[in-house]
């Protein structure tokens, strides 16, 4: 590492892409820490309508992301589709990301504990939250191989999933996540695009983890 500078990599996608999955199993493998940048935005959420207030409303949002108890991170809750789709609402508006915005870039400068360095997974880390990321991933999947992947998560956690209904608000969301002016889920120039919509995890991994390897070594 030149100068001591911390190992950063950015993985983003869509939703049910793989990409959590896959950013846990190379931290744990290349010694990092990881940080899901998507549960701070289900948090902010989540404060949101803890207090009774609505996910579209600017300053209520901003004011959740400021003062964001990051214990709330290991919130069960953040797992279900009401908290995902409010999440994608808050995400959308300029002040929360702002607000968000160098918690995440502190923890790719100054990882937790020992580790020397980190994966952060979300929608725009490799263009707007570490741009200077040592690999950029972007990961994909069809939203039909997507929703299928959530339908089995859902019903495995024990909730009730109809998968038309999780493909609609896949692709709403999606839409949403693309189409918002501030910071919109989009792969990085120099970003590497991984589509899972055939593979296994384990090859997924294996493709990552070649790209991620033969980075280091040149560093």
């Amino acid at each position: 590492m030149k100068g001591g500078a911390p190992i950063v990599i950015a993985i983003d996608g869509p939703a049910a892409s793989g990409k959590g999955t896959l950013a846990r199993r190379l931290a744990q493998h290349f010694g990092l820490a990881h940080l899901d940048t998507g549960k701070l935005y289900r948090a902010t959420a989540l404060a949101v309508l803890d207090a009774g207030g609505d996910p579209y409303d600017a300053p209520v949002a901003e004011n959740a992301a400021r003062s964001l108890d990051l214990s709330r991170l290991g919130d069960r809750r953040l797992g279900g589709d009401e908290i995902a789709r409010a999440a994608s609402i808050v995400a959308a508006i300029p002040a929360v990301r702002a607000a968000l915005l160098e918690a995440q870039r502190a923890f790719a400068r100054h990882p937790p504990g020992s580790a020397k360095g980190a994966v952060l997974d979300g929608r725009d880390i490799g263009t707007v939250v570490c741009p200077d990321a040592a690999v950029k991933l972007f990961v994909v999947a069809s939203a039909e191989s997507r929703a299928e992947r959530r339908v089995k998560e859902l019903r495995e956690s024990g909730a009730e999933a109809i998968y038309e209904t999780v493909l609609q608000g896949m692709k709403e969301r999606d839409a949403r996540d693309s189409g918002r002016r501030a910071a919109p889920l989009s792969a990085a120039p120099d970003a590497v695009t991984i589509d899972t919509t055939l593979l296994g995890p384990d090859q997924v991994f294996e493709r990552a983890s070649d790209l991620i390897a033969r980075s280091l070594a040149r560093r």
